[in-house]
Parts: C-alpha cells; structure tokens; sequence
C-alpha cells in the first residue's frame, strides 16, 4: 500500500531514518578493527545494536499497521452515505408497490424478476447493500415527468409510503432518520440509516404547503426539477430559447427549503439555476447525483464555475456513477477508472470537504465495469485510495459520508436560526408561471386548477413573452 497521510508519511520518514544510522553504526562502526579490539567499547557496541534490533522490530511493525490501510477500511469507521438511489420506482414500476412479492433479505441478481438478465436497472437488496458496506442510504421518491399538473402529488405520496413501508417491514436492517445525528446512530445499531429524498420539484405541483408536508413526513432533500422544467425552474434539458431559469416562485421554494431545514438539490436543473440557487441559499446545497462537466460534457454534470461556488457555499457534490454522466467516449465502455477521475478532479480543484457518492443505482441501465450493483463500494474505495498519494484516512471519511453529516447539521442549524427571525412563507400557487409553462408545453392551460388563485387570475391581462 502507498503510505497517504503526511502524519503516516512523517512517522515512517522517522522510522526510515533512525534504522539508516544505526545499520550504517553497527554494520560500518561494530565490525571495524578498533571496536573488535577494544572490550568495553564492544560492549557498548553491542548494546547499541541490540537497540537496533528492538528498534527494528518496532519500526517494521508499525510500518506494516501503516501499510495495511485500505480504503475501504473508511467504510468501517463512517457510515457510508450514498445519496441517491431508486429501487423505490422499480418497486413501483414492476410490482404496483406491492412488498408482500418482494424479498429484500434475498440476493436478487439471478431472480427472475429482479434478476439482472432480466432487469437491467435493478442492483439492490440487502445482501449485496451489506457487502458493499452501505451504512446510510438516500431513497428517491420520484415521479415521472409525464405526472406534472395532474396527479404528481398523489403519486409521490404513493412512493414516500413504500418507502416508509419497506424500512417498517424490515427493521432489524433498516432505521428510518430524519436527523444527521440519528445517521450514524442507525449505523452504529448496525442498521442502513434510511432516509427520503423527493426527485424532481413538479411533485410539489408549485404549492409550499404541498413541500411543507413532505418534510413532516421525513423528506429530507427535494431536487428542484427532474427532466423537465417545472413552472418556476429550468431542468438540465433547457440551453437556448424559453429560458426562465429561477423565478420568484422558485426563490420561495428555494427560501422555505432552508426555513424548514430541507436540503437543495441541485442535480437535473440548468446550469443557470444551479449558479442562482447558489447565490440565494442560506445553508449549503448538495448535489445528490451529478458528475463533473469538464470531464464529460453532460448538463447533468457541474460546470468548474459552479463547483468553485459549491465549495464558498459549503456544499457537497455527490458522484453519479451512471456510464454516460462518467465517460463521453463512446469508442468504449465506462469503467470504475472513470468514476475515480471524476472524484479526484473534485477533490483537486475544490478539495476533500465538498464530494460524496450519489451513486444513482437502480435509476440506470447502465453503469461502469467494476461498479454493477451496489456490493462494489468497498472496491471503489480502495481504488481511490491506491490512485495516487495525497488520498488521507480523514479524508477518505469525508468522502465516505462525513461530508454530507456536516451538510445536513449545516441546514438544521441554518432551521433553527430562520425559526428565531424568519417568517413562514404562504402558500404562492404562481398561477401566472403554471400558466406561462403550460403554453410552452402546448398544454391546455387552467383545466386542472380549481382553486381561489386559478378564479382570480386574468389571463388575458398577461403580456406574454413565452
């Protein structure tokens, strides 16, 4: 193993140095023909070179201790905390949300549902969650595109329940936690700390009172669109034309997300939301999904502008994994190289405080070699570890789940200082922003809207620029 941390590498320098003056002392002075002629001076001698040997031992032996870390021995001291995963839409999407046909104790890689041959984007059960040592777990509660203005509330509703339901059905594996101090409570119970995340701001159908209750009911991070744009933010998607970015609907959100202490996720929008939220926010935002744009040209990657912003902001990007968010080159496959060179560029520019791993599993049908189900964590870490020398124990914590520990505190302390002097935001439909949405997506606008707001509302008054 290479030696990492400057603390590891000035013991064994210490090390290395006091052997080369006593070898060279006994070897070149002990044998010469003064000492050996001299009686009292060969018991000094000897003395000395039996402090050698001792010293020997000792420095071998703690040289082995230093040279035995791996990086997935990180994995053992911090929860590792992965920021995005979505078996709860497979759950959705191949049994109704049905858990009376699901065995989460079983390794499914070879079943005949779930089974990879036969499900390309499922790479999770508990089994294969214990081996690659997942101690904390982000579940996505996501929603399709296609549900916006209609019944996108009450289908998140339906995927924060199975959520809810799989870590009750299972609790001697599972803790649901709400509080970054309960994570690595949950860990230390031996039990995958499971929290909720929602995907996508139109499951909010523009309403803060909508946003309000999914954080009663334990969601603790919202990313603020999805694929498509919502009325008030523009996903990765939008480059040119019909550009609206964050509008004061989408500042609203962004401020009641930090009054309530729900964390900002920025992964799927523009890279003009990004660098906006990132100047409103009160308490650092996280990635939960993304990779790095200058690595492979994505827009659901982070631009090296706003990673400099991520880093003044105290927030964290968590590394996607998925195979073309990590390798542009389509003239071969993605490997777990590249997920590495994207981790380290991160590290490199803006350093260790600000990465962590949001994996993306089971929302993708494809990931690299070396990463295909969710037991390859322990790999990846000792592939980080190993790809190059400034890599330190502390730092491969941070990077394991510390980071986003300190991120969710950083959120629940900006809470409770909003809650002394801020003040609760109302209930803003925004029926001018859904309007001017719904035309963009050639929608029909208004007929699904009944409420005081939608009554009130002239839209003939509207100068239309969309």
């Amino acid at each position: 193993m290479i030696l990492k941390s400057s603390g590891d590498s000035e013991i064994t320098y210490a090390i290395h140095f006091k052997l080369r003056f006593l070898r060279h002392y006994c070897m070149e002075k002990w044998f010469t023909k003064e000492f050996l002629c001299t009686g009292k001076m060969k018991y000094v001698s000897f003395g000395i070179c039996g402090l050698f040997v001792i010293i020997l031992i000792v420095g071998l032996s703690l040289a082995l201790i230093i040279d035995d870390y791996n990086g997935s021995d990180a994995l053992n001291n911090v929860p590792l905390i992965d920021g995005h995963n979505d078996l709860p839409y497979n759950l959705y999407r191949l049994l109704g949300n049905n858990l009376d046909q699901f065995d989460f104790t079983k390794n499914l890689s070879d079943d005949k549902l779930w089974g990879k041959h036969v499900c390309v984007s499922c790479t999770t059960d508990l089994p294969r969650l214990k081996k690659g040592k997942v101690g904390a777990q982000f579940w996505a509660a996501y929603v399709d595109c296609s549900s916006q203005y209609k019944d996108a509330v009450s289908l998140t509703l339906r995927q924060i329940d199975v959520i809810k339901r799989l870590i009750r059905k299972y609790p001697n594996d599972l803790q649901f936690v709400t509080k970054a101090e309960d994570i690595t409570d949950a860990w230390n119970n031996k039990k995958i700390a499971s929290m909720i995340g929602v995907e996508g701001g139109h499951s909010i159908d523009s309403s803060l009172a909508v946003l309000r209750l999914y954080y009663d009911l334990g969601v603790r991070y919202m990313t603020l669109t999805h694929m498509c744009n919502t009325p008030w933010a523009d996903a990765s998607t939008v480059t040119t034309g019909g550009i609206n970015n964050l509008t004061d609907f989408g500042r609203a959100v962004v401020y009641e997300m930090n009054r309530l202490g729900m964390l900002v996720d920025l992964s799927h929008v523009s890279h003009n939301v990004m660098r906006e939220v990132l100047a409103i926010s009160k308490a650092p935002i996280i990635f939960s999904h993304s990779s790095v744009f200058t690595l492979c040209r994505n827009n659901r990657n982070v631009p090296d502008d706003v990673l400099h912003t991520v880093k003044r902001n105290n927030g964290i990007v968590m590394v996607n994994f998925y195979s073309e968010f990590v390798n542009c080159n389509t003239s071969r496959k993605a490997t777990m190289r590249d997920v590495i060179d994207h981790i380290n560029y991160i590290r490199n520019l803006i350093g260790p405080n600000h990465i962590g791993i949001g994996a993306d599993y089971d929302g993708v049908n494809t990931m690299p070699e070396g990463l295909e189900d969710v037991s390859k964590y322990s790999e990846l870490f000792d592939r980080i570890y190993d790809s190059g020398p400034n890599w330190t124990k502390d730092e491969m914590e941070k990077l394991a789940g510390k980071n986003l520990i300190r991120v969710l505190k950083a959120a629940e302390k900006v809470r409770d200082e909003m809650a002394e002097s801020g003040h609760v935001r109302q209930d803003i439909l925004a029926p001018k922003e859904i309007y001017q949405a719904q035309i963009v997506d050639h929608l029909q606008s208004n007929i699904c809207y009944t409420s005081k707001e939608w009554s009130d509302f002239k839209p003939n008054n509207l100068n239309q620029t969309v």
